[in-house]
């Protein structure tokens, strides 16, 4: 006689969305810990006698195993995002020619913008920051050359380092290297031979993307040891190809493994609107380097809101394109299924003409991923039409559960006024099983990683700082059927995500959970593990990499101690369009709520 099944079974997903629908998050249970403590406690993690019993222990309190191993998953395994391939195009966008090149890209988008308004002329505008139009009439009017532009970054980041406190924004920083692509930049404007309008402006570059004559750290001590930097990723390639000149390689959290930007081996950015704050991690160099005025665009990589998270923190917009959008060859990439590069810019037509000049998908299965062909929004056309024809979704319930309360008030108001000014509608929607797609996420990242560090000699793991360490030991835990009930999680979310863009346009969240946290001393010599302020960060953000989509944060405001406040925006795959013309709207809404940041270096005048 055949056992009974006593083990809990998963109810199937369409059977979900027809029952009652209850918002399931779990607070994450970790200590805050720094110093010795946080040596004792990754030595206990890493002992023969107590490991086994703290991870084990720790997963079953953060219901790891619950949802893993304790309950059958009627679903089949989902390795890496899958979409339908009948999707409709979006609407009042051009199509870029197939084939076209980088600069072509960026001619073409140049056309969909509004014309430039001058900072330089109309003072009656609000001035926040420099754009790359700023920077090209800047070049074209002889007020400044990309080489006297060059010296003014030098100079500010020499002084950065005098300062205090001292201040950290990159890992490798080469001044001549600068000054030779700034001269040669500052020659083609002088013989009228631009190469795009991106050209001679400055551009930094987070340390897990190659840039050559630089190494990639990826934030710790060792990697340049066992991996040779020889070419530039593909999408520093493309942007090189348009004439934009590499600064150096942005300090990051190690190994992209955190969301504070906390790096013990080479320094912790700090946040240019409150020092003794965080910048965001794991993009933390790119995400102050911007903030602070000090570039105008920086490229970060998102896995676990690693572009998000910092822009948000920052008051800066980051995207982060489809999974497959742009092109992860030339990354040190471990997150290998939701692993993205994007730009971090402060405004949105900034973010558009980054977004089409590193475009190009790596290669993937079309059979999975059918990709729409790529195309921006037409910014210089009228849309309040149709931005007046979108619906925007809002799970209501879960968007006002922050940490800081202050964050989805802000967030509120900023829709409030894109329906005052255009009629955008805001739909309430249910998205199930939130806890399972968080589950799903983190058991994702934390095998894959493990993964992908596992070939490396463990002593040169053991270097990695404290948090490092710990974290890894954690994700080491997960075992092969773990990573299989992870895949048949992201396949079950991915059905709810689409369902519900079956009836909106984009989906709206705050990008964060809080506000940047505030800098331990002790944290920035030992490193910190506070994973319930990670927990806070990451709350809104996992399912754009789970699940691939395309997600835009738009600084919307600040909190009552004048930190910035993000809202995310979250498209159907491969619309990137669509995201792009609501956060120029957002943007437009909220200038007068933004506040430049205390520290900033006004690099064109």
């Amino acid at each position: 006689m055949a056992a009974k099944m006593t083990q809990k079974s998963m109810m199937p997903v369409d059977e979900v969305l027809h029952s009652e629908v209850k918002l399931n998050i779990t607070n994450i249970v970790a200590p805050k810990l720094t110093g010795w403590p946080l040596r004792l406690f990754v030595w206990a993690q890493d002992s023969f006698l107590l490991g086994d019993f703290i991870k084990s222990n720790f997963l079953r309190m953060n219901k790891f195993p619950q949802y893993t191993r304790e309950i059958i998953i009627p679903d089949t395994p989902m390795y890496q995002p899958e979409y339908p391939a009948n999707q409709d195009l979006e609407a009042v966008v051009k199509f870029f020619p197939e084939g076209s090149s980088s600069r072509e890209r960026v001619a073409y988008t140049l056309e969909c913008l509004p014309p430039p308004v001058s900072h330089f002329q109309n003072k009656s505008r609000p001035f926040l920051y420099w754009t790359v139009r700023d920077y090209v009439e800047a070049f074209t009017t002889d007020r400044l050359t990309p080489t006297e532009v060059a010296e003014r970054i030098i100079a500010a980041v020499e002084e950065a380092k005098k300062g205090s406190p001292y201040l950290v924004y990159f890992i490798s920083f080469l001044p001549e290297d600068v000054r030779k692509q700034a001269a040669e930049s500052t020659e083609r404007y002088k013989e009228g031979k631009m190469l795009s309008v991106l050209d001679g402006v400055p551009l930094a570059v987070k340390d897990d993307i190659d840039c050559v004559p630089h190494p990639s750290t990826a934030g710790t001590k060792w990697l340049p040891q066992v991996r040779e930097v020889k070419d530039d990723a593909a999408s520093v390639a493309r942007l090189r190809s348009c004439g934009m000149v590499v600064i150096g390689k942005a300090v990051m959290h190690e190994l992209g493994m955190g969301t504070t930007g906390n790096n013990p081996h080479h320094g912790t950015a700090r946040n240019p609107h409150d020092l003794q704050r965080y910048t965001g991690g794991s993009s933390s160099g790119p995400g102050a380097i911007v903030a602070s005025g000090l570039c105008p665009v920086a490229l970060g990589t998102d896995c676990g809101g690693s572009i998000r998270i910092p822009s948000a923190l920052c008051g800066n917009i980051g995207l982060k394109p489809t999974f497959g959008r742009t092109s992860n060859e030339g990354l040190f990439c471990v997150g290998w299924s939701m692993e993205s590069c994007g730009p971090i810019v402060s405004t949105t037509e900034d973010a558009l003409l980054i977004y089409a000049a590193m475009l190009g998908t790596h290669p993937n299965d079309k059979l999975y991923s059918w990709p729409l062909p790529p195309c921006v929004p037409e910014l210089n056309k009228d849309h309040q039409a149709t931005l007046g024809s979108l619906k925007l979704g809002k799970f209501s319930e879960w968007f006002n559960t922050t940490f800081d309360k202050e964050v989805a008030e802000v967030c509120n108001k900023s829709l409030k006024l894109l329906v005052e000014e255009f009629g955008t509608e805001i739909k309430d929607i249910t998205l199930p099983e939130l806890d399972e797609l968080r589950i799903g996420h983190l058991t994702t990242i934390g095998s894959e990683y493990s993964s992908g560090l596992a070939g490396y000699d463990q002593k040169l793991l053991q270097e990695l700082s404290l948090e490092v360490r710990g974290t890894l030991s954690l994700f080491k835990e997960f075992t092969a059927a773990d990573f299989l009930s992870a895949q048949k999680l992201r396949r079950r979310a991915m059905y709810f995500h689409m369902h519900a863009f079956e009836y909106v346009d984009v989906i709206v969240t705050p990008t964060t959970g809080s506000t940047a946290p505030p800098i331990s001393p002790a944290a920035l010599s030992d490193g910190e593990s506070d994973l319930i302020t990670a927990g806070n960060l990451m709350c809104y953000i996992q399912a754009p990499n789970f699940l691939g989509f395309p997600a835009i944060t738009v600084p919307v405001g600040h909190d009552s101690k004048g930190l910035p406040i993000g809202l995310q925006l979250i498209g159907r795959p491969w619309q990137e369009a669509t995201l792009l013309r609501v956060a120029a709207a957002l943007e437009e809404l909220c200038v007068p709520l933004r506040k430049r940041p205390a520290t900033f270096y006004n690099i064109l005048e």
